[in-house]
């Protein structure tokens, strides 16, 4: 399978859609970001291709769920009767996502179907370059730490802001609930270390006070989102894209509200706990 890098560090655009699935799977887990652009698939061919990855799992928001597909959430802007068809500001802030379920997040993937004519864009950076850069004494400090995660984003808990997680309902919300996750956490399909939703769903880490927590948390988060660890991508029509939540934190960039913007994102989890 022919790919083209995307940047130097990580990222990769496939030429062949039909590629055998185990060259696709290996792409996608050295790469991290793997894209196929301009394709036309209906919803059941999106969702045949992701169960490929693993199961699916449907976002606590139901009401966005695809009509006849729950697996499948729809992120819009659109309006139809005055009412929301799917997530208008979805993810505007670093995170990884699933990072609040106690079996996290294996990859996403979004299809394109409608393209704002500015932004819309997804910021992706690699958390595996972002723990190798830390200094040794950094490494050793957090081995073994383990983070405190909840729905939500820590660092903008405004229900009225477009870059706060996208508001649940009170009986949503009382379907979550606090888990845990190793903030150095090893990769279980490359086996590699990265950091692990050092921004996001983080509020604590265990045995620690709140202050000094969220103290590293921030200091990580830092290291974590330098620019020279990001990677941005612009969707065309058609274009899927699938993305690695173990080794990535993910950001959207906010779009004006009156320029249409629709996609079908579907997002599978890992197979056991790590």
């Amino acid at each position: 399978m022919q790919l083209k890098k995307l940047s130097a560090g990580f990222g990769a655009e496939a030429g062949d859609f039909g590629a055998a699935f185990q060259e696709i799977w290996d792409a996608f887990f050295a790469a991290q970001v793997l894209v196929f652009r301009g394709l036309r698939l209906t919803a059941g061919q999106f969702l045949e291709f992701a169960r490929r990855f693993g199961r699916p799992e449907p976002h606590v928001i139901e009401q966005f769920h695809h009509p006849e597909l729950a697996d499948i959430l729809i992120l819009s802007n659109r309006r139809q009767d005055g009412e929301p068809v799917g997530l208008a500001d979805a993810g505007t802030y670093f995170h990884t996502d699933y990072s609040y379920l106690e079996v996290p997040a294996r990859c996403t993937m979004l299809y394109s179907i409608e393209v704002p004519k500015q932004g819309g864009d997804t910021l992706f950076a690699d958390q595996y370059a972002a723990y190798d850069g830390l200094p040794e004494a950094m490494k050793r400090r957090i081995e073994g730490l383990v983070a405190l995660h909840h729905y939500g984003n820590r660092d903008d808990l405004d229900k009225s802001s477009r870059t706060v997680a996208s508001v649940l309902s009170e009986e949503q919300e009382g379907k979550l609930t606090w888990v845990r996750h190793r903030v150095v956490r090893r990769h279980p399909v490359t086996g590699r270390k990265a950091l692990y939703a050092v921004s996001g769903s983080s509020f604590g880490i265990e045995g620690m006070p709140k202050d000094e927590a969220l103290g590293l948390l921030d200091e990580l988060r830092r290291q974590a989102t330098q620019d020279k660890y990001q990677l941005r991508l612009k969707y065309g029509v058609g274009d899927l894209v699938i993305w690695d939540n173990a080794s990535l934190l993910h950001s959207a960039t906010l779009t004006d509200p009156e320029d249409p913007r629709t996609l079908w994102r579907i997002t599978v989890k890992e197979e056991r706990k790590t």
